[in-house]
């Protein structure tokens, strides 16, 4: 008979992956998970320290999120969410609105992170054709930013491994030079720098205001880019122009809610607000697949009208606000409210930040580490002085993931950016094993 692994390998197109590696690297069948560990089919432990795509907030098969779906799917699995509701999105949202960033009032369901930022990108797009402003049609965004993949998500997205080949589908964005502290062209440091990178952003809103809806930014760390992480002070630049220009700020919050940052949100860093917020992956705790777009009562209002008006916002999903994805959702806040978890997870990224510097700084081949929250990258370079990456096709980080997991620790990557994005639940034994894991694997690589 054939094993579980072989069986997926005979069906099962995964995402992200080039299926011919998995002729040397097959499948990794999981039976069950606990808290921070993942079981295979053959007993074989492993430490989740990506939280399984970022999306595992609280470990996986955390008995109060687990107990409040399994109540729910004995009350109500799913309703129509067109003229019907459910008692646990009204819940979900009454919840919210006294952790959200202030202005945030409405929310509108989707099912998943692409289809939040689908949504945001046409409802700004919408407001301004029914407010008077019908010439922005435009949209603006960072380069090498990741927000989804579908194709509006994939047209404002940068990052050229995933919508290279589509562009001729995609639209045509108005591209920002990101910051990029690490390599700063301005010899600035991000701790004490006044942004000086932002003149980009301003000669872009100088010259494309008038016509542009939105700009969509993920809040002080590009995660695809490879966890690129930049000061608060950006983002209350970027509230300053898009104010000065009527330009709706769109934060994709998917990855960085939800205490990744050290706060429940990245915004709160900036001490400012968006006008429209995406969330996801946390939103769950990793359970059931939803999401949210959260916009202010301003953005609400020009959608308010008869229907006849043409003023309807004809956007929806067959999933949205399902109740046991917002059963999920409620329990996650349920567990985060009385500020335990949040407490103990930002005193344990001062710990886990301070061992994977002392651990990795000294190697010749680590250009950098940077931190925000439980957040942690290692950016692996060829040479430190200039900061010279090494060629792509010796897949330095692939090569540190394969033996990472022979030592039973999840690390996937990005280029050759090794990060730690942990659930919020992790410890310092087992922060202690996964960064030395990590280091024994990065000197196998490198020195061997």
């Amino acid at each position: 008979m054939k094993s579980w692994s072989e069986r997926d390998f005979e069906y099962i197109w995964h995402p992200c992956s080039q299926m011919k590696d998995y002729e040397t690297l097959p499948p990794i069948v999981i039976d069950r998970g606990d808290g921070i560990y993942l079981y295979d089919t053959d007993g074989k432990r492993y430490v989740d320290v990506i939280s399984s795509w970022w999306c595992n907030l609280l470990g996986h098969c955390n008995p109060v999120i687990s107990g409040a779906v399994k109540k729910q799917i004995d009350e109500l699995e799913h309703v129509i969410f067109a003229n019907f509701s459910n008692k646990r999105a009204i819940e979900l949202c009454e919840k919210l609105i006294s952790v959200i960033p202030s202005g945030l009032k409405k929310f509108n369901f989707s099912d998943n992170g692409s289809a939040s930022v689908e949504c945001a990108l046409k409802m700004s797009f919408q407001f301004h054709r029914q407010t008077g402003s019908p010439q922005k049609q435009r949209f603006m965004a960072l380069t090498d930013a990741y927000h989804g993949e579908t194709i509006g998500a994939l047209s404002v997205g940068g990052c050229d491994l995933y919508s290279e080949i589509y562009k001729p589908m995609l639209m045509d964005i108005l591209r920002i030079q990101a910051p990029d502290c690490f390599r700063c062209p301005y010899e600035k440091c991000r701790e004490s720098c006044g942004c000086e990178c932002f003149e980009h952003a301003q000669k872009m809103f100088e010259k494309y205001g008038k016509e542009t809806c939105a700009l969509i930014v993920e809040p002080l760390l590009q995660g695809s880019a490879g966890m690129k992480i930049y000061p608060p002070l950006y983002l209350k630049k970027l509230r300053e122009c898009c104010d000065a220009y009527n330009i709706h700020l769109i934060a994709d919050e998917i990855a960085t809610g939800y205490g990744r940052t050290g706060k429940m949100f990245a915004f709160e860093h900036a001490g400012v607000s968006p006008d429209i917020m995406c969330l996801s992956k946390g939103l769950t705790g990793g359970y059931m697949p939803m999401s949210l777009t959260i916009t202010t009562q301003e953005i609400y209002d020009a959608f308010y009208a008869d229907y006849n008006s043409g003023k309807t916002f004809m956007h929806s999903h067959t999933y949205s606000g399902n109740p046991l994805a917002c059963a999920a959702a409620n329990a996650v806040l349920d567990i985060l409210s009385d500020g335990t978890v949040l407490d103990n997870a930002r005193e344990n990224a001062i710990y886990f930040n301070k061992i994977i510097k002392e651990k990795f700084l000294a190697h010749k081949n680590v250009g950098e580490v940077r931190s925000i929250g439980l957040i942690n990258a290692i950016e692996l370079v060829k040479n430190r002085r200039n900061k010279e990456p090494f060629s792509p096709t010796l897949r330095i980080g692939y090569q540190i993931y394969k033996k990472a997991l022979q030592k039973g620790v999840i690390l996937r990557p990005l280029g050759d950016v090794i990060y730690f994005n942990p659930p919020l639940i992790i410890g310092k034994k087992d922060m202690d094993f996964v960064t030395d894991v990590a280091f024994e694997c990065l000197k196998d690589v490198l020195e061997s």
